[in-house]
């Protein structure tokens, strides 16, 4: 392992120093542990930088890695998560940094700190701002979870991992292969999260029939939402980990992420019904539920696992390099 680090790092000195010796990813959309579709990372194995340069309110401020590692825990997870839940989170963070990095995911700026891109980041400001008098005890907890896992990440095959995660999933996270394009890495695998672990684990959505007519004949003009609203639903077709894949609706067939996207849904394990309410969507879950589930880390750290077991389960096959 010592031996694969010290290979990695040489490989980055010459990518930064050499720099037509690093093959540059092609450009594509932005995505982040959230949402979207993930950049493509350069055929370099990298280790873990000491700086990074964040893209901040059209600024690019440079700071330590493991600075800007606090202020992704302090946006990302709940200082009071178990501290192996919080070194899972911390390793997480960093490999998808470096993944961003390596895929030059931003002209000029490694990351950037809108969480709908790549990961939030909170400053000294507004942690304090959010935690109040619990600002210094939860700092110490996100230091500690940072610098006991101070250059780790994640490899697959020498190259940093797309490290997605989200808050919760439905009882199994998502295959990338269902909404982005598939990893071997990122499989659907079981997360024990449940409504007595998760606040708002199940929601509800109600529309009504002109609203919910409305919002979908914008996107899908085609859609024939004639007649009685019940008959406007057809089949729905589910993936492997029990999420919703597409439904018809109004004869028209719409993927599950677009109607998570058109109706604000906390994710796409979800049921549709209609009703004397209207149109009701059951949510459970929060998240794209690709990678690692924050809560169901959470719970398993809670069991007894440390942080190396619960990147094991959620990123099945990576190499932790440190």
């Amino acid at each position: 392992m010592k031996k694969s680090a010290a290979l990695a790092y040489a490989a980055l000195l010459l990518a930064l120093f050499f720099p037509g010796l690093r093959q540059a990813a092609p450009a594509s959309p932005a995505e982040s542990p959230a949402a979207g579709r993930p950049p493509s990372p350069a055929a370099v194995t990298a280790a873990a930088p000491e700086r990074v340069r964040l893209l901040l309110d059209g600024q690019v401020r440079e700071l330590p890695l493991e600075e800007y590692l606090v202020g992704v825990l302090a946006g990302e997870m709940p200082a009071s998560f178990a501290p192996e839940a919080l070194k899972a989170q911390a390793v997480a963070a960093r490999t998808y940094a470096l993944y961003c990095a390596v895929g030059h995911k931003h002209a000029g700026a490694d990351v950037c700190a809108d969480p709908g891109c790549c990961q939030a980041w909170l400053d000294e400001e507004r942690m304090r701002r959010s935690w109040g008098e619990s600002y210094e005890q939860n700092l110490a907890l996100l230091r500690a979870a940072v610098g006991q896992t101070a250059g780790e990440y994640l490899s697959y095959e020498g190259e940093p991992v797309l490290a997605a995660f989200h808050a919760s999933s439905a009882g199994a996270t998502e295959a990338s292969g269902a909404i982005w394009s598939p990893r071997p890495y990122l499989v659907s695998v079981p997360s024990p999260e449940s409504a007595e672990t998760v606040p708002r684990y199940v929601s509800r959505l109600l529309c009504a029939p002109l609203d919910f007519r409305d919002t979908l004949l914008a996107a899908h003009p085609e859609a024939d939402l004639s007649g009685e609203p019940a008959g406007w639903l057809g089949p729905v077709e589910h993936d492997e980990s029990g999420r919703v894949a597409s439904i018809t609706l109004g004869g028209v067939l719409v993927r599950g992420t677009e109607l998570r996207t058109l109706f604000s849904l906390r994710s796409t394990a979800f049921t549709l019904a209609y009703g004397e309410e209207g149109f009701c969507f059951t949510v459970t879950g929060s998240g794209h539920g690709v990678g690692m589930s924050q809560y169901g880390a959470e719970v398993m750290a809670q069991n007894g696992a440390d942080y190396r077991e619960i990147l094991a389960h959620y990123y099945p096959g990576t190499v932790l390099v440190f």
